[in-house]
């Protein structure tokens, strides 16, 4: 987001960090150990987000603002496919926005879209700096600790994830994100991104999926006042699609002749005569 005296992108401040976390007394894996269970994950979750493109689901974004109270910005999007089977995303409802001190900027979209609902995988691994940090439980759910950071902010506006992740240590799959969106920014641009929170939860039996994301943050911009705000993202409505296939069946050769197989009846061949 951006504020309405310069420019600012948001996102969101982890509510609970704290609520559902707890120590995990298994023992840390060995340092020898962390490169395999770091590809083992990236290679889940790779096989996670090529099943979530055959999903369809909803998305509901609010942002208000908080202090100074201000006004909000609504967004329900439908994320399905079109009668050619190619993804498409249908805006629901999205209101005239009401915010007052703060501005939504194309950064904002793109966080919402992909950097809330954060998957590294292997084409994308090798752009972050992943570090083991510790074991923890998410609800009751044995978790690995990463800290992952972007490597580099390249010039072309992509959004990078920085923060933590939480890995469930069975199904080596992201149950957990804390942290906040960057990016490069062009040179005197007031962009400030809020820190956010997004859970998952299993909605097939066997991958886990974003269904919220939280956010609670002051946005302290260099050219203008601090705002708070508080970010709500509901992911629902999961289900598979059931791509459509066409099929023509001919019979016959290009001339329209059937085929001696083709069930046709043919002519019997003549029969010698007998001597």
């Amino acid at each position: 987001m951006r504020s309405h005296v310069p420019a600012i992108s948001i996102l969101l401040l982890s509510y609970a960090a704290g609520a559902v976390a707890g120590v995990d007394v298994k023992t840390d894996p060995k340092p020898e150990e962390i490169p395999a269970i770091i590809k083992a994950f990236t290679q889940k979750e790779t096989e996670f987000a090529a099943a979530r493109e055959s999903y369809t689901y909803r998305q509901t974004s609010k942002i208000s603002e908080v202090d100074p109270p201000g006004g909000n910005y609504t967004i329900v999007e439908e994320v399905s496919f079109d009668n050619r089977n190619r993804r498409t995303s249908h805006v629901l409802h999205a209101p005239v926005s009401s915010l007052q001190n703060i501005l939504m900027t194309a950064e904002d979209e793109q966080d919402m879209r992909n950097v809330m609902p954060f998957v590294m995988t292997n084409a994308t691994a090798d752009e972050y700096n992943v570090k083991y940090l510790r074991r923890e439980k998410v609800d009751e759910i044995p978790c690995y600790v990463f800290s992952v950071q972007p490597k580099t902010l390249t010039r072309d506006r992509k959004r990078y994830f920085d923060g933590e992740i939480w890995v469930d240590d069975q199904d080596l799959q992201i149950v957990k994100t804390f942290g906040r969106a960057t990016g490069h920014l062009r040179k005197g641009e007031d962009q400030q991104f809020p820190k956010f929170e997004t859970y998952r939860e299993q909605i097939d039996g066997k991958f886990w999926f974003p269904t919220y994301t939280y956010g609670d943050d002051t946005l302290n911009f260099k050219d203008g006042p601090s705002q708070r705000i508080k970010e709500v993202i509901k992911y629902d409505q999961y289900k598979k699609f059931e791509f459509k296939t066409e099929s023509t069946i001919k019979y016959g050769d290009v001339d329209g002749n059937a085929p001696a197989n083709s069930g046709t009846p043919q002519s019997a061949p003549p029969k010698p005569p007998k001597p």
